[in-house]
């Protein structure tokens, strides 16, 4: 890609505020700006909303809630599946756009285009699908009729690591539900979402169905949309401290909530595993992303009889990534989000040797250009390194053996969090026995990516609550009515 493609992309996106079916400045005038992590260039300058710039978003996803809730379901589903094929025809461009304003490589980036654009086509399909229940009740005295309905206006926030992915698995079931929403998508990566909107609305999304505000000052903003009793619906994907705090929020409106949360993976390797495969999962679990993946594998945990090979492989494997620029052919890691990630790698990593791990490639930030640290593995990670408490969210790969599967077990289980989980054995009633033992609202058994729009995504305790995704997806934007009516017969 060249300079004038990417400047070409750039000025397609829109700048401003999307209110009521407007593209609109702030009404503070101010702007923030838009780098690219892999230079800290500046790329675009958009609009930074004000709190009141908030509520005029909740205001037009209030007014559009009548019309578009009672929108047949054939039409909201056609509208869907129209935004889908118009994301599929702009692949490139929207895959340009995730790598220049987070990072990612390209072919990452088009993963994603294609990731993010099956929640449309899912959701459009189960548009339709939305079923109630007809029934006696055990008396046989009445006739039981129970209906879903749209919960109303949605707020939801978007992270800044899947830009278009978490836009499209939000929004997707919200419309397909018959709701409207405010979307704010994460201030280092807005440009993707906002992309993505103008789909919608080439697509023939009503205005004021969705409203996009960008802004540098996000709990200002979302505190009083989240307090107006006309909202009924949130959704975060985040950390779990911001999501506890916004947990908070929502009490007082008693809102539907739904939470993806931290992650602290742990990949678990059997000494019976097919190592090629446990290799090749451990690759794509942890550097997916550049590891900043919440369900990236955090914590390695190899049996004794194979983990100095394991280690031997990845690690040869490792050294042979390419960083750079992720548009750039051939690049394997691209650079983290921004400095902050960057110090904290260096931290865990720091804190782990100290404690006694060894190091086997890696471990270092680069003195090039951008926010870029070393692919890395290190080994023999000792009880209470921070890198086995605390979610990485970096290319870090640390390794830690265990005893029996007992003790597999333990470890794996031994965090506050539960999202995923990762298992490779050739026995079959291990597997199943890890199923049910560890403690995750998902779980990769001999695979090392398990994301799909037509499956559950969430976690179990501090990890979150709801699931987005698969058949359960569109009931998170849904509320049941039950109703009585006397026996016709009688």
């Amino acid at each position: 890609m060249n300079e004038n493609q990417e400047a070409s992309l750039l000025a397609q996106v829109p700048h401003g505020l999307f209110i009521g079916g407007e593209w609109r400045a702030a009404s503070s005038g101010r702007t923030l700006d838009v780098t690219d992590p892999s230079t800290g260039r500046t790329i675009k300058t958009i609009a930074d909303a004000t709190p009141a710039d908030g509520m005029a978003a909740l205001d037009a996803a209030d007014a559009a809630f009548p019309a578009w809730s009672r929108t047949p379901a054939r039409e909201r589903a056609e509208m869907l599946r129209r935004t889908y094929d118009l994301l599929m025809e702009r692949e490139e461009e929207f895959a340009l756009l995730m790598t220049m304003e987070m990072g990612k490589p390209l072919a990452e980036a088009r993963r994603e285009v294609a990731y993010g654009g099956e929640f449309l086509r899912w959701f459009s399909e189960e548009t339709v699908r939305v079923q109630g229940r007809y029934g006696s009740n055990p008396e046989g005295t009445g006739r039981m009729i129970v209906t879903q309905h749209p919960v109303g206006p949605c707020f939801l926030i978007t992270p800044w690591n899947f830009p278009l992915a978490m836009a499209t698995r939000k929004v997707g079931p919200a419309l397909a539900a018959g709701c409207t929403v405010v979307i704010k998508p994460a201030a280092l990566t807005p440009l993707s979402t906002m992309f993505f909107v103008k789909l919608l609305e080439e697509a023939g999304l009503p205005k004021g169905v969705v409203n996009v505000v960008t802004t540098s000052e996000s709990g200002a903003l979302s505190e009083p949309i989240i307090r107006d009793p006309r909202l009924r619906k949130l959704s975060f994907t985040g950390s779990t401290p911001v999501g506890q705090s916004l947990m908070a929020q929502a009490a007082h409106g008693v809102l539907r909530t739904s939470m993806e949360l931290g992650g602290n993976a742990p990949f678990v390797v059997f000494d019976d595993a097919d190592l090629d495969r446990a290799v090749d999962g451990a690759i794509a679990a942890k550097f997916r992303n550049i590891g900043q993946a919440c369900t990236a594998g955090n914590r390695f945990i190899v049996q004794r009889g194979v983990v100095e090979e394991f280690t031997r492989r990845v690690t040869e494997r490792v050294k042979t990534f390419t960083m750079g620029r992720g548009t750039e052919s051939g690049v394997d890691i691209g650079p983290l989000i921004d400095d902050r990630a960057v110090a904290k790698a260096v931290q865990l990593v720091d804190d782990a040797l100290a404690r006694g791990a060894t190091l086997r490639t890696g471990g270092h930030a680069t003195a090039r250009e951008g926010t870029f640290f070393e692919p890395t593995v290190i080994s023999d990670v000792q009880p209470g390194s921070d890198i086995l408490r605390e979610e990485i969210f970096g290319p870090v790969l640390a390794i830690v053996a265990f005893d029996d599967e007992h003790d597999a077990v333990r470890i794996a289980n031994d965090t506050e969090y539960g999202l995923i989980s990762y298992v490779y054995t050739e026995n079959l009633a291990r597997g199943q026995r890890m199923i049910e033992r560890l403690e995750t609202g998902m779980m990769g058994l001999n695979t090392g990516v398990v994301s799909n729009a037509a499956a559950p995504f969430g976690g179990w305790k501090m990890s979150g609550l709801g699931r987005e995704g698969g058949a359960e997806g569109i009931h998170e934007y849904l509320q049941s009515k039950y109703t009585l009516t006397p026996d016709p017969f009688v």
